[in-house]
């Protein structure tokens, strides 16, 4: 690896470039890890001075989210309120083996959905408020079509999804009685603290990449890095049974061809053999390629970048994924359509009607364009 950079630093590196692509992918602590490893009079004092900073800038932030973590844990343990951690500081502790080696803005933490009341009580306690404001009737819908939700502290310095689920738009919805089953404790801070077990952590991070049209690359990281750490003791049949059970084998694979190909994570050669077998993998790696290193333009709309894309549609392989996969991008209710036009309790069923309206009118045209 220092070889190679040190070949890459002599051929000669655009640092704006460089730098601009590191901040939109979450990797910047990755590369002043790396370039330090390398000791090269190459690299332009600034650079490097301007790296450093934001790596310590970024370490005492995760320390100061990994002493809120335990704090929280701490309070719904006090509470009766199961719960475990996953991505955020626990990744960085476990998988990279230090904090200080990847970027997160916020907190994730799996509770039961029966828990999400006490939860939210536990964490106003805390000083956290939820990022909507919902009626009774609104957030039992939410519960119901939803599998996270978002809160902020007054200060601003921390922000915590409660997740009751993994992921609504793919069929990853995992047997949660069985996630529970496989809970394992990660040092962290001091203490010990649960979080998902490698093989359920894979399928998550993978589906999350999916979900997200693996537009950053600090997610490939994560799966190559828990790849590299739990190589020889990961269950890998048993997730590919999971992820084929769940009709999710094709996000499954192509993370870990991204992964693989990308940034030579290295598969046992039977999870390799599949990973090839599929030739769709091969051609959706392909588009993500091609958007991996654009140019940042700005933000796009969210119905374009994560929501009706043929992306997505490609990325599933069942029949009734795909359906499932476009009927709940029309169907399940969105705050943003609350918000549009409150409704008494007993109205609420028009809501089902409103949501395919309302993106007809506001997406039809641009949709239309691009399919001719």
């Amino acid at each position: 690896m220092i070889t190679r950079i040190g070949a890459l630093l002599r051929v000669g590196i655009d640092w704006e470039y460089l730098l601009q692509t590191a901040h939109m992918h979450g990797i910047v602590p990755l590369l002043y890890w790396h370039l330090d490893a390398v000791h090269s009079d190459i690299v332009p004092e600034s650079v490097f001075k301007y790296l450093r900073s934001h790596f310590c800038a970024n370490s005492l932030r995760n320390l100061s989210l990994t002493g809120e973590l335990l704090r929280i844990l701490a309070v719904f343990e006090e509470r009766g309120i199961p719960a475990a951690s996953y991505k955020g500081p626990t990744l960085a502790s476990s998988v990279y083996g230090n904090l200080a080696l990847r970027q997160f803005i916020d907190l994730d933490i799996v509770i039961h959905r029966e828990d999400v009341s006490k939860a939210k009580e536990a964490l106003a306690s805390l000083g956290y408020r939820p990022q909507y404001q919902l009626t009774r009737a609104q957030e039992a819908a939410f519960l119901r079509s939803h599998c996270e939700c978002a809160f902020t502290r007054g200060d601003g310095e921390s922000a915590v999804d409660l997740h009751w689920d993994t992921t609504e738009l793919f069929p990853f919805l995992l047997d949660t009685t069985r996630v529970w089953e496989r809970l394992v404790s990660v040092p962290l801070g001091g203490n010990l603290v649960l979080t998902l077990s490698p093989e359920d952590t894979l399928l998550v991070l993978c589906a999350h990449g999916a979900k997200h049209l693996w537009e950053r690359l600090g997610w490939i990281c994560d799966v190559a890095e828990l790849v590299r750490t739990h190589r020889e003791n990961m269950r890998w049949e048993q997730v590919m049974m999971q992820a084929s059970a769940l009709g999710g084998e094709r996000i499954l694979l192509l993370g870990l061809f991204l992964a693989s190909h990308l940034l030579g994570a290295s598969l046992p050669g039977e999870v390799l053999q599949r990973v090839h077998a599929e030739p769709t993998v091969k051609a959706l790696a392909g588009q993500i390629y091609e958007q991996l290193f654009r140019a940042a333009d700005g933000p796009a709309s969210v119905f374009e970048e994560a929501y009706f894309r043929p992306l997505h549609l490609k990325m599933q392989k069942r029949w009734r994924d795909k359906i499932r996969y476009c009927a709940r991008i029309v169907t399940v209710q969105r705050v943003e359509d609350w918000k549009l036009l409150p409704l008494p309790t007993f109205l609420f069923p028009f809501y089902y009607m409103l949501r395919p309206i309302r993106l007809i009118s506001k997406y039809g045209r641009r949709l239309l364009q691009r399919v001719s």
